[in-house]
């Protein structure tokens, strides 16, 4: 007979083919029904305690090996493609820069709120080593519209990235009721408040949502970029890779959107958006020392 399951066992879901790998957060309902949360997705979920399966350690490491290899592409090809957009950036000025003590990099800010504090570890890692200047706060997706005005003003940022977990609920009714959505309310509630601190998509850039959030409200009210067009589920650090296209592209042109969903391990049916222009700017002479910028 199988262990019996409990909160913080590592479970798939039979009648989903094992697609995914969550945490079980909660039971409910005399044990019968448990509340889930994504180990590697940005995904919430209620399942039957009869459709779980415990996984061991191997089959656990199966599952996330596959996101790994995917986040090592992903910062493989981030890492191949800076230095050309560099060297870009740096002709577009003075041909001479040698000549002016040479020059600095000051890519666009972050400010990072995350419904869920281990995610947030894990981005703001990324973020360091991406070498993306960012401030990450944990905060339940419910109180994001309550806070975000004060946190725009405290870190004037370029770049807003709003995410945690989500889910579409299709019992509930139509994927394009805004109240069959777990989260998507309060994304869209945040990004128009923040529309209201910054109504220029350009001088304050944002991304929003998390997995199967409502993609087009919450462009409508105002993000440049947000998920989940397909209603699938984006991986955990899927916001953190559209943030670093925005950081380090140029003030001069737009951000790719092919070349931004091609950086992302969910791709074109995950997250989308309208095009923007970054935020990345050239700085002379290079032995100023100032805090912003990557020397």
């Amino acid at each position: 007979m199988p262990d019996k399951l409990q909160i913080g066992d590592r479970v798939v879901r039979k009648s989903y083919g094992g697609d995914v790998l969550f945490q079980i957060i909660d039971i409910q309902q005399d044990g019968k029904i448990c509340s889930l949360i994504g180990v590697d997705f940005r995904l919430l979920a209620d399942a039957p305690l009869a459709d779980l399966v415990k996984v061991d350690q191997e089959q656990e490491e199966k599952l996330r090996e596959v996101c790994r290899r995917k986040h090592e592409e992903a910062m493989r090809m981030i890492q191949q493609t800076r230095p050309g957009a560099r060297e870009q950036n740096v002709w577009r000025q003075i041909n001479h820069t040698g000549e002016m003590g040479g020059s600095f990099d000051w890519p666009g800010r972050v400010l990072h709120l995350d419904g869920d504090r281990n995610y947030l570890r894990k981005c703001l890692a990324v973020y360091a080593e991406m070498k993306v200047p960012a401030d990450g706060y944990y905060l339940p997706e419910k109180e994001f519209p309550v806070h975000v005005m004060s946190l725009l003003e405290k870190h004037r940022p370029d770049i807003l990235v709003l995410t945690g977990h989500d889910a579409y609920q299709p019992r509930r009714g139509s994927a394009d009721d805004l109240n069959n959505y777990r989260h998507s309310r309060f994304f869209v509630e945040a990004v128009g408040k923040a529309r209201i601190f910054q109504q220029c998509k350009d001088s304050l850039v944002i991304f929003a949502g998390a997995c199967q959030s409502h993609f087009e409200a919450i462009l409508n009210a105002g993000a440049n970029f947000a998920s989940s067009p397909k209603r699938i589920n984006i991986h955990t650090l899927d916001p953190v890779y559209i943030a670093e296209q925005v950081s380090y592209t140029s003030i001069q042109k737009p951000v790719s959107v092919y070349d931004m969903v091609k950086h992302t391990i969910t791709g074109i049916e995950g997250v989308g958006g309208i095009e923007t222009r970054g935020c990345f700017r050239l700085g002379i002479p290079k032995n100023l020392r100032l805090p912003a910028g990557e020397v």
